[in-house]
């Protein structure tokens, strides 16, 4: 008998009698599979056992941990050592004030809500570390798994039982219709620079891993934050006698990197399966077989079912990027205008990617927006950089999906693995960067409580829910957890709360760890 593994949560596995034990055992003695059990539970279980107000899901995912203050949540009566540099501007909704640097998503407030209590209640010593918070946020989870540290948790360790990443179980739960060729999960713009923990498919297994795409041109900047062209690296010298570029006493040339056009992915390979410019499937069903001679024969169902899926979704790439097929990464085929309202930069055009993706029928896209760790250099850098790229970029975004009839069956998701401390306050006092320069105030990592942005896919929108204390540290009354967050996602999907997954060994777990966020629905 195969022993359970370490940190199993009795909540996340359903009762099976003994009646249906048996009769799942005896399935293979009928022909069928554990492997065809599996994949034919996941065919019917597209729509799930709620119904979906969102056909799918765009996870903007801002690394680093945004400041609360200096976006959605700003305390102007408090004390100027909490309260920060900027002043306020009104949103479009009564009462309430965002960041002055973020005037257009202020003026279409009443298109997306806003979670500012969201919070990590893992221990002390997990909840402000990046790596930590990462497979919190990316699982929907509260804590580690049992065994793990801030340092382990990066890489891999035998005998880790690692949960689903929320896209992973997006791609098991609610899958891509058979005649769409791309992933279920996709994550862009950088998927080489992306290695954190959470993303993994973990339990439910590889064949419903991410596919991370490579689309921005190769950055070249020390420790680059922003959105190219309009990026920076948190070094940056405040002279401008050394500021980044061709003169004589620049930090660094930067002038080689600055190229914010997007190319079109390579598929030359999709997960470990070499997939040239083919001509025909023939050649396709030759290449899968030498693969297979050269794979291990004696295959477990992990492996056995992850082929399965490789081979499947080989053929359906194949079928995608067939000749007259609109390519969703080829962002020449948009009218300049529409290339303008999202922003001629990389996170703009991620935004775009991500909705034509949406219309090529996937599930899910998460974005990735760099260089939101803002230890120092922070109101330079926010001011200059951050805030306007992503009032910009993310506006055009929500008015393009609305105008297309696009946001009521898209939800839209943005947040950070964390927020930023209430005080402000030097990464070292006294202390030097890697430019030179004493380093200048910031605010440093802070997983008591950051904001969550959400839109479209059937949530209320104009809506503020939760609240924090007069500092902005600390939850005031109800708070919510990444859990919860996964919850109101698969609940916005129609994944109900008694769905479940199976490992490669047949255990039953529940999808759902936390309670849909009341307030949005």
């Amino acid at each position: 008998m195969a022993m359970l593994p370490t940190a199993c949560t009795p909540a996340d596995h359903p009762a099976i009698g003994r009646r249906t034990l048996l009769q799942v055992g005896g399935i293979g003695l009928l022909g069928t599979g554990l492997g065809d059990l599996l994949r034919l539970e996941a065919q019917a279980a597209e729509g799930g056992s709620g119904v979906p107000r969102a056909k799918s899901v765009v996870f903007i995912f801002q690394s680093g941990g945004p400041s609360q203050h200096e976006t959605f949540d700003p305390k102007p009566e408090a004390p100027a050592e909490i309260r920060g540099e900027y002043g306020t501007t009104p949103a479009k909704i009564a009462g309430v004030h965002f960041c002055e640097h973020l005037p257009k998503l202020a003026a279409r407030a009443g298109k997306f809500s806003l979670v500012r209590s969201l919070h990590h209640p893992a221990d002390r010593q997990f909840r402000n570390e990046h790596s930590s918070c990462h497979y919190l946020l990316h699982t929907g989870s509260t804590e580690l798994p049992v065994g793990d540290t801030n340092a382990s948790i990066i890489a891999p360790r035998p005998g880790r039982m690692t949960w689903p990443s929320i896209g992973s179980l997006i791609a098991y739960a609610a899958p891509t219709r058979p005649d769409v060729g791309w992933p279920a999960m996709i994550e862009i713009p950088r998927g080489n620079l992306m290695n954190y923990p959470g993303r993994e498919p973990g339990l439910v297994g590889p064949q419903y891993d991410r596919w991370g795409v490579d689309l921005a041109a190769k950055c070249n900047a020390k420790d680059a934050g922003g959105s190219c062209p309009n990026c920076y690296s948190h070094d940056d010298p405040n002279d401008p006698a050394r500021s980044p570029g061709k003169g004589a006493n620049a930090w660094w040339d930067n002038s080689s990197c600055r190229q914010p056009d997007f190319h079109l992915p390579n598929l030359g390979s999709v997960q470990g399966l070499l997939i040239p410019q083919l001509a025909s499937r023939t050649q396709l069903l030759v290449q899968l077989e030498q693969l297979r001679r050269h794979a291990n024969a004696d295959y477990v169902p992990a492996p056995s079912k992850a082929w399965d899926a490789h081979r499947q979704q080989a053929q359906r790439l194949l079928l995608a990027t067939l000749p007259g097929k609109q390519n969703p990464f080829d962002l020449t085929l948009e009218s300049d205008a529409t290339r303008d309202l999202y922003g001629r930069e990389e996170w703009g055009q991620g935004f775009l990617v991500a909705r034509r993706l949406i219309e090529a029928g996937v599930r899910m896209v998460q974005v990735n927006l760099r260089g939101w760790d803002t230890h120092q250099n922070a109101f330079r850098d926010l001011k200059g950089k951050l805030l306007p790229s992503i009032d910009h970029c993310l506006s055009g975004f929500l008015d393009d999906l609305e105008a297309r009839g696009l946001l009521d069956q898209t939800l839209v998701v943005m947040c950070g693995e964390m927020g930023r401390t209430p005080k402000i306050s030097p990464i070292a006092a006294g202390g030097k960067n890697a430019s030179g320069e004493i380093f200048t105030p910031g605010r440093h990592h802070w997983g008591d409580v950051f904001p969550c942005f959400l839109a479209g896919g059937g949530i209320q929108p104009g809506r503020i829910i939760g609240a924090t204390d007069n500092h902005g540290g600390l939850p005031k009354g109800e708070a919510y957890t990444p859990a919860d967050l996964a919850a109101t996602i698969f609940h916005l999907l129609g994944i109900g709360p008694d769905r479940e997954f199976h490992d490669a060994a047949g255990r039953p777990y529940r999808i759902y760890r936390g309670q849909p966020i009341r307030g949005l629905l």
